[in-house]
């Protein structure tokens, strides 16, 4: 593995083991406070870990052992680079000059820097502006000059922290597109609340709750077949946990959850999963039945426009249903509702 990494930081609650293979991307999912932040301060060295390590090509990065720090490489030797939510160029040196900085600290002559410098600003579309000063950027600009400067200095290792949080949501797709380019075959760790970063930017995603990673895989398979809340909820899937009974799922709560048969050789009481989507589900006011059907009581919590659709979210779900729907039932926050889903529409899986 490129990086290896397995720190612990009690006082924040962190304790996350990691690992990203050479040329892959790696995405950080998880609610605010979770830990992911936290993740890449170590590694590029703003933070230090109570116990733990860090290696990047088998180089040892920082160890720690009951808080006494006995590896510690600075952050500008480590080979890392770190790419905020904001661009945070030098508004004394001119775009070029911004680039050229990494090179050019790691002792590489003028015309060589500038030369990396103009490769880079080519790469992500802005070669015309070498000679702009930063202020007269816009915020998408700004954020790929930034880009640029990070990969000039030819880091080993890319660390992205949510790079499209600060930006207009018209210029996002334009970065998005930059950066799938730039991090094919660049190693790289990128945390974000976006599906559509996971899915077209990250090779695998770890999802990141309370410190501790609770799923790691493929980026199609967490997405499509989540077993953590945050992912489910990222992905825009419907979520239910419980145990195996036989013949269905049977919630904490006592709810039965019917679904696609997982086939044979589950033991009655195997932890299980079932998703589905909130277009799936319908509202209704009384309880219905009929063939094979799930029905859970619930309270509406919120309404949110969602294209031509209104999402209903209630104590634990979420449907998908018209405007002309949710104004006939009269929906409101606190209206008391049943939902129901067909089990055709509804995938179990062990988890």
């Amino acid at each position: 593995m490129t990086l290896a990494f397995a720190a612990a930081l009690p006082a924040r609650g962190f304790d996350v083991e990691l690992d990203v293979a050479e040329g892959r991307t790696l995405a950080l999912l998880g609610p605010n406070g979770a830990g992911k932040s936290t993740a890449l301060g170590i590694t590029a060295g703003t933070l230090r870990p109570h116990d733990g390590h860090v290696t990047l090509d088998g180089r040892p990065l920082v160890r720690a052992e009951d808080g006494r720090t006995r590896t510690w490489v600075p952050p500008h030797a480590r080979q890392v680079a770190l790419l905020a939510q904001e661009p945070l160029l030098f508004p004394h040196l001119s775009v070029r000059q911004n680039v050229a900085f990494g090179p050019r600290s790691q002792g590489a002559a003028r015309r060589a820097a500038d030369a990396a410098a103009d490769r880079r600003l080519a790469q992500v579309g802005l070669a015309h502006l070498a000679d702009r000063p930063p202020s007269t950027l816009s915020g998408g600009q700004a954020q790929r000059v930034a880009v640029a400067r990070a990969l000039a200095a030819e880091p080993r290792l890319l660390l992205l922290d949510e790079p499209m949080a600060a930006l207009d949501v018209d210029v996002t797709p334009e970065l998005r597109q930059t950066l799938k380019h730039l991090l094919a075959g660049q190693t790289a760790i990128i945390t974000t609340h976006d599906v559509l970063d996971a899915l077209l930017l990250a090779d695998e995603v770890a999802v990141i709750e309370d410190g501790r990673v609770v799923e790691r895989g493929p980026t199609p398979q967490v997405l499509s077949r989540p077993r953590s809340a945050f992912a489910a909820r990222i992905a825009g899937l419907n979520l239910l946990t419980g145990v195996w009974t036989g013949g269905g799922v049977r919630t904490p709560a006592g709810e039965m959850v019917h679904g696609h048969d997982p086939g044979d050789g589950l033991a009655a009481g195997a932890p299980m999963t079932a998703v589905f989507r909130p277009a799936a589900v319908s509202v209704y006011l009384d309880e219905r039945h009929g063939s094979p059907r799930n029905t859970f009581r619930g309270t509406v919590r919120s309404l949110e426009p969602r294209g031509d659709l209104v999402r209903v979210r209630t104590d634990h779900l979420a449907a998908d249903v018209t405007p002309q729907a949710a104004a006939e039932l009269s929906l409101t926050p606190g209206t008391r509702v049943w939902l129901s889903v067909k089990a055709a529409e509804v995938d179990v899986y062990p988890g």
